[in-house]
């Protein structure tokens, strides 16, 4: 059991939280709710032990493992993605390996009688009652596993871990706390960066293996499968709620409606009560009520209403000109780095207004089956653009293309046209850029912030052929309602790669599965394929456990 007792938090004399105080129970499984900048992730490195509360403490018993996962991580690259993972298990490897280095200077020592050699005998007998204490586990065969599960190739194993990309370097820092079987799983948004087959393993380890969790995230799919309680940070305090995600939006709800009613009849009582104490001021009969009333007004305790974002930011994008029946047609089309296949001989036709997924794990040729598609590397085979074709592209490092000498608001002042030119701060307020924030360089922008411009930028150009590539990795969930909202009534033609299964259910009649070194096409909603593949993926983690 952890306990969270009285935090608070400052930042240059302004007060992000104030008595903040909850319990972690073994078996709860948390999610961290509240608005960009409400102090989660801090909430969250204070429990972990790496940032220091202005007031306030964390206890936990002494015995127990806290495992953190931030959201940038910085690994070292001097071993190989094996090595790395097994780093888990550090201290267990270390305890034995002290051990046989301590039975080996016994071997070979003769002073049985000294005080010296008893010494060694007490370490050895101390670390052997710990380590044989523990519980016997094939070390090797868990980091395997664990891996596997997380998307790795046994080809990978020996790889170094320099020749991955963030994404795959979190996923082996998150093998390292899942071997550990820690107490308390801290997790500040784990899916941001992994493909849909590794949240769904994640999300069975999560719910079947792990203790207690707490986690951040904006994926709703993921924390409504995975929570059972819902802690909301909200104006400096918490609410606490027995319930997931989408249980604790009703009850937040019917909380704020009780306390409106509750607000309006503390103004309306306030209200009388001023009328009251300036009528009857200075009248020698009312003259105790009037102080009995003012004594009431200084004591009263305002009822304050939890903040909710009221705007009812509708996005649509600007209407398209008409495009040929068939947008995009990929005839025998092959793609191979030096002697790596990615896939090979892909057809497949897209009409105009379908709108399709491609899914598939991280590596089997996503984001390259688009870069071909827009031309931007070469290729064998066929990839025709049809007739009259306008193409708004999302890439995964669109964000790195923006001019950072513009401000958030000439970013997107310079492109808009007609009436939606107006509606230009309530869009940027919708995506989180709201008072001094538009007058911010880009240069100045977070990678977050820099994602969400972009995005912003995107969804005001006139465009019938639409391919958005992880859209939304750092998107909040409002903002996800305002795309999802507005990709639904896109009139054009959709490709879209997202790992986040909430955002994809609804958008897609078409999956383009990319697996094997083929692109595999399924004539089914996302929603019947995300079904699917998880009950063949739950096969394939039982027979990992059953090997």
């Amino acid at each position: 059991m952890v306990s969270v007792n009285d935090l608070a938090v400052e930042f240059s004399g302004l007060t992000l939280f104030e008595n903040v105080s909850f319990v972690i129970n073994p078996t709860d499984k948390i999610a961290l709710m509240g608005k960009n900048g409400a102090g989660k992730s801090t909430i969250m490195k204070i429990i972990a032990g790496k940032q220091k509360a202005n007031k306030g403490h964390v206890q936990s018993p002494p015995d127990s493992i806290i495992a953190y996962l931030p959201q940038h991580l910085l690994l070292d690259d001097h071993c190989t993605v094996f090595e790395e993972t097994s780093k888990a298990f550090g201290k267990v490897l270390d305890m034995k390996s002290e051990m046989d280095r301590l039975n080996k200077e016994l071997e070979t020592r003769t002073d049985y009688d000294s005080q010296e050699y008893m010494e060694i005998i007490n370490k050895v007998t101390d670390l052997g009652e710990i380590y044989y204490s523990l519980e016997d586990v094939n070390y090797d065969a868990e980091v395997e596993k664990t891996l596997l599960g997380l998307g790795f190739r046994r080809n990978d194993f020996d790889q170094p871990t320099s020749n991955f990309s963030g994404g795959w370097r979190m996923r082996i820092e998150l093998a390292k706390i899942l071997l550990q079987k820690p107490d308390l799983i801290l997790l500040d948004e784990p899916t941001n960066h992994i493909d849909i087959e590794s949240v769904m393993w994640l999300e069975d380890f999560l719910i079947n293996k792990a203790k207690a969790v707490v986690v951040i995230s904006h994926d709703k799919a993921f924390i409504d499968n995975i929570t059972n309680r819902t802690i909301e940070l909200t104006m400096g305090r918490i609410y606490d709620y027995k319930a997931n995600y989408s249980h604790y939006l009703q009850l937040r709800e019917e909380r704020r409606s009780h306390q409106l009613k509750a607000y309006k009849e503390q103004q309306k009582l306030i209200a009388d009560s001023k009328r009251f104490i300036e009528r009857f001021r200075g009248t020698y009969s009312k003259a105790n009520q009037v102080n009995s009333t003012e004594r009431m007004l200084e004591k009263l305790e305002i009822i304050e209403v939890d903040e909710i974002d009221n705007s009812a930011l509708k996005l649509r994008f600007p209407p398209c000109s008409r495009s040929g029946d068939y947008p995009v047609i990929v005839k025998e089309l092959s793609k191979s780095f030096d002697n790596h296949v990615v896939f090979s001989n892909a057809d497949f036709t897209i009409e105009r207004g379908e709108k399709v997924s491609f899914v598939g794990r991280n590596g089997e040729g996503k984001s390259t089956m688009i870069k071909a598609i827009m031309g931007e590397i070469e290729f064998d085979g066929e990839c025709k653009i049809g007739h009259n074709i306008e193409i708004g592209y999302f890439a995964q490092n669109q964000a790195s293309l923006l001019d950072s000498e513009l401000s958030v608001f000439e970013t997107v002042d310079k492109i808009a046209t007609g009436e939606i030119r107006t509606q230009l701060k309530n869009i940027l307020g919708g995506f989180m850029f709201s008072g001094d924030d538009i007058d911010k360089k880009v240069s100045m922008l977070s990678g977050g912030e820099r994602t969400r411009l972009a995005m912003v930028k995107l969804l005001l150009e006139p465009v019938n052929l639409l391919i958005l590539d992880e859209p939304t990795n750092h998107l909040d969930l409002k903002s996800k309602e305002v795309l999802k909202e507005a990709l639904l009534n896109f009139d054009g033609t959709l490709i879209l790669v997202s790992h986040d299964r909430a955002f994809l259910q609804g958008l897609s009649q078409k999956v383009f599965e990319f697996k094997d070194k083929r692109v595999i096409e399924h004539f089914e909603t996302i929603d019947d394929f995300l079904e699917r593949n998880k009950i063949e993926q739950l096969k394939e983690i039982d027979l990992l456990k059953k090997n």
